[in-house]
């Protein structure tokens, strides 16, 4: 009798019903386009943004305490640099300089207040974002209704 669940060596089966084939990109089920603006952006691109995001946050974070310890600090202004950026822009400064922002998959609105503040609180776990969906989105984006764009 063969294994339901397979092992993480076997890799995907192209057989399977709902998993992306050979026509089946990440974002065709959300109806976004394969490539180019408006088509999910890849993990790379998001993680170096959270770089990008955390080392400004670092440096507003030594300004703020002045030669003490940055650690948690760095945490909140990380924090609430995500949640002001995305409420208020779509995007945060890192997603901005490499071309990404964040929507809301459910309406064309902006993402708000709640889903921003829901979305970072996630982030701050880390492990949500890299666990992902077929579409490529890490579970804070499916959890909030967002998903992060490719925005030129």
């Amino acid at each position: 009798m063969a294994r339901i669940t397979g092992s993480w060596l076997s890799g995907p089966n192209a057989g399977d019903p709902g998993e992306p084939g050979a026509e089946e990109y990440p974002g065709k089920l959300l109806g976004l386009p394969e490539s180019g603006a408006g088509s999910l952006a890849p993990m790379v691109r998001r993680i170096v943004a959270l770089f990008v995001d955390w080392f400004i946050a670092m440096g507003i974070a030594a300004l703020i305490v002045r030669g003490g310890s940055v650690n948690t600090m760095t945490l909140v202004v990380w924090f609430v640099i995500g949640v002001v950026t995305v409420t208020l822009f779509g995007f945060t400064p890192g997603q901005f300089f490499l071309r990404m922002r964040v929507i809301r998959i459910d309406a064309d609105a902006t993402v708000g207040i709640v889903r921003a503040l829901a979305r970072q609180v996630l982030l701050v776990f880390v492990v949500p974002a890299l666990f992902t969906d077929s579409d490529g989105r890490g579970m804070h984006d499916r959890a909030t209704g967002t998903a992060l764009l490719r925005s030129r």
